[in-house]
């Protein structure tokens, strides 16, 4: 359970001792700590696995140790020597495993069989896989099939993604919503409108090639803590690393990388960020056209005096599309307005704006703080639009690089995990298995949140996941979510998912990525793709935690026999006795992405994905690229405007992974033993009289006759915009409305947040 919170500036780098004395406390935590350490050796590597964590890219050839501290904890936390069998249910009912944290649900261990919840005893029952399958079965063929709802974790291989998606489908319905839709669909949105590809266009060698860095929003040392291996070396050839972020991340500032002895021994750290701004939550949009008024005006003195262009005109008249109206729409914004919302004075801008002109190869790398915002869209394309001004966009060591968070997020996405059917291959999907795809569009998560609220949704399947915790509205989702008829969970670990369940409940345990996947053919293999569209193998290396554990494919495989009608063109069991038959019907769906799958995906450093904005080819409506013709500086519309109000940021903590919780140990913003905290701006708490330990309550700030509200949370003094607050998600999810999303994604705003500080009660 938590300690007493304990609050210290962290003086230390990233990575160093501290890395490596915080992966030998899990390791012995988490018991098989010798066995573990050598499987560590085969992460992230040839006849290996692929980490369960981040999806940030892998080199080749690999380090010596191509792991990080969060991705060892991800290894450690699924080879857990701890077990739930079904002895921990008879001493534990549902009722009461709700009162634990979600540290201690997880920590609990592995499931060992499927289960099934028994209403009389308020625990669950072990079920054979036989009777569980035909009872979902029976249960999902006595409704519409847009009543189910089937969601996919980006943890799911590619295989398994692909069948899920044939499942929903050959069902009948485009009910599925993913990960995706949490955090980057902003992304999936706005760079097809913009670069006509829905992914990024940086690979690692354009971080070799590269002479200028911004990261807008992505905590790299916390979320994907591999890619500073990238930003030390550009840093020590003298790249400027410019970080643009509300919290002043003590991590980004420093690293020591733990494969370099000279590092390690002399304790001389990198300097990674040379430059740091702090804009107010969501002020990256007003900031970054701060950044394009600035290039303008320098273009204009530039004409005027004889000097050397700013902008790269051939770039922009031969490859781009509205640059005119984009500029005439900068040049009326009014500086003052831009610095309200950016919450950075003009000079500040002006002075980064010109270290960017001096740049002759730029990366643009994002994460969820451009993308968890009502314009989040938005923000992401004028980020875009800065890129195209100078032509830093399809030349070696320039680029958008958009951070993903699960390790196949972008995968599962490309094997066509979407609820919208003008992105997903039907035709194709109804030659080849002689069915008719559902054409209309389906649920996202808000919208899947939005239905089992309403009631017109009647189960959801959770491929991984734990969406209770994550979705937003949490006090009314809990209730209507005990109402559906049906919860289906195929997952490796407790949840709270798993407690706050349907009135048929059933648990269906999977095989972890690192475990040995024995089907008719022998072991198998599976696929995922990084952040940088490179698709890699992963091959198991340990034995399962139990051996009535199955794999995500044949659980599939299971449920499809049990709820579709006989169709000899669906092979489930062929397709589960051998996955390059899967792999095979990927590339069969989509030619131009997959030829040759299981081939080149054996290839040292496995193979990218087809992507045109690569080679500056742009597969827009266009024909080009196309500028954004910004409308408003304001990225939060909705938030009201009362004095006292806050922006509300949910982060992570350096010892977690989405919902996943490790421990009480956030060691780079040197705060431990309790999560339960609110962390304020100094000169917000002498405004509100509060000082550092004080109780406070989180109400959401808005008159729509919801109450929110998150109580007793600890004030911690932090370095953060004034009008801000930061809180660890998702214990401050619940304060997150279901209409605050990005307005053309529908990803939750979960970065800015409307809340008032209340004193607790004594």
């Amino acid at each position: 359970m938590a300690e007493k919170l304990r609050h210290e500036a962290y003086r230390g780098p990233s990575g160093g001792w501290g890395s490596v004395r915080s992966l030998g406390n899990i390791l012995r935590r988490e018991g098989n700590a010798a066995s573990t350490a050598l499987a560590l050796r085969q992460q992230n590597k040839e006849g290996g696995f692929m980490c369960v964590s981040c999806a940030w890219a892998k080199p080749s050839p690999p380090h010596l140790f191509e792991f990080c501290e969060n991705g060892a904890k991800a290894t450690a936390w699924d080879l857990t020597s701890e077990r739930v069998a079904p002895d921990f249910f008879a001493r534990h009912t549902v009722t009461e495993l709700e009162g634990w944290t979600d540290h201690a649900l997880e920590q609990a261990g592995r499931l060992t069989e499927p289960m099934r919840w028994d209403e009389t005893t308020d625990r669950y029952v072990p079920v054979t896989w036989q009777k569980a399958f035909a009872e979902i079965g029976a249960e999902l063929r006595a409704m519409r099939p847009d009543e189910a709802i089937f969601y996919a974790s980006g943890r799911a291989s590619n295989e398994a993604s692909y069948l899920w998606q044939l499942l929903a489908r050959a069902y009948g319905t485009n009910n599925l919503p993913d990960s995706s839709n949490m955090c980057h669909e902003s992304t999936s949105v706005a760079l097809p409108q913009a670069i006509g590809v829905p992914v990024g266009t940086v690979t690692l060698e354009d971080f070799e090639q590269t002479d200028f860095i911004m990261i807008f929003g992505q905590n790299t040392p916390t979320n994907s803590p591999r890619m500073l291996h990238q930003l030390d070396e550009a840093s020590r050839r003298g790249v400027p690393i410019v970080v643009i972020n509300p919290l002043r991340e003590r991590g980004l500032e420093r690293f020591t990388n733990p494969q370099n002895p000279v590092q390690m021994t002399a304790g001389t750290p990198t300097q990674i960020a040379r430059h740091l701004l702090q804009p107010r939550p969501g002020g990256d949009l007003a900031l970054i056209a701060g950044l394009c008024k600035t290039l303008l005006e320098m273009e204009d003195a530039a004409k005027r005096e004889g000097g050397s262009p700013v902008l790269d005109h051939d770039f922009i008249a031969e490859h781009t599309q509205g640059f005119d109206a984009f500029a005439d729409a900068l040049r009326s914004k009014d500086w003052a307005e831009i610095e309200q919302h950016s919450g950075l004075k003009r000079s500040a801008i002006e002075i980064l704006a010109r270290e960017y002109a001096k740049a002759e190869r730029v990366l643009g790398v994002y994460g969820m703080g451009l993308t968890q915002h009502r314009a989040g869209v938005e923000t992401v394309r004028m980020l875009v639009s800065l890129l195209l001004m100078r032509g830093q966009m399809g030349k070696p060591g320039a680029g958008i690089c958009p951070v993903r968070g699960h390790s196949n997020v972008q995968g599962q996405r490309a094997v066509w995990i979407t609820e919208k059917p003008e992105l997903a291959p039907l035709d194709k999907l109804a030659e080849m298995f002689g069915f008719a795809p559902p054409r209309e569009k389906g649920t996202d998560v808000v919208e899947a949140a939005g239905r089992v609220i309403d009631g017109t949704a009647r189960a959801v399947l959770q491929l991984g996941g734990n969406l209770v915790r994550s979705l937003p509205e949490h006090g009314l989702l809990v209730p209507a979510w005990r109402k559906l008829p049906l919860t289906v969970m195929i997952t490796t670990k407790l949840n709270r998912s798993h407690l706050v369940h349907g009135r048929r409940a059933y648990l269906l345990p999977c095989l972890s990525r690192i475990e040995i996947d024995r089907q008719a053919s022998g072991p198998q293999i599976t696929s995922m793709e990084d952040s940088t569209s490179c698709i890699h193998p992963s091959r198991g290396i340990r034995e399962p935690a139990s051996s009535e554990l199955r794999s995500e494919p044949a659980i599939i495989a299971g449920l499809a026999k049990a709820v579709l009608e006989p169709n000899p063109k669906l092979d489930w069991d062929g397709w589960i006795a051998d996955y390059e038959r899967i792999r095979a019907l990927i590339a069969e769906t989509k030619p131009d992405w997959y030829h040759d799958y299981s081939r080149r995906m054996r290839e040292p450093g496995g193979f990218f994905r087809a992507n045109p904005a690569r080679q500056r080819v742009w597969q827009t409506d266009t024909g080009r690229a196309n500028f954004l013709t910004l409308r408003s500086l304001d990225s939060n519309p909705d938030m009201p405007q009362q004095e006292g109000t806050l922006a509300l940021m949910t982060i992570r903590s350096n010892d977690q992974f989405n919902t996943t919780i490790y421990g009480y140990d956030d060691r780079f913003r040197g705060i431990s033993g309790s999560r339960t905290v609110v962390m304020l701006n100094a000169e917000d708490m002498r405004r509100m009289g509060l000082q550092e330990g004080d109780r406070v309550d989180l109400a959401t700030a808005a008159d729509d006759g919801v109450e929110r509200c998150v109580r007793n949370l600890q004030v911690v003094e932090y370095d953060l915009p004034p009008g801000s607050a930061a809180g660890y998600y998702p214990e401050c999810n619940p304060l997150l409305p279901l209409w605050h999303h990005a307005r053309e994604s529908h990803v939750p705003a979960a970065k800015s947040i409307p809340v008032r500080v209340e004193r607790a009660a004594a």
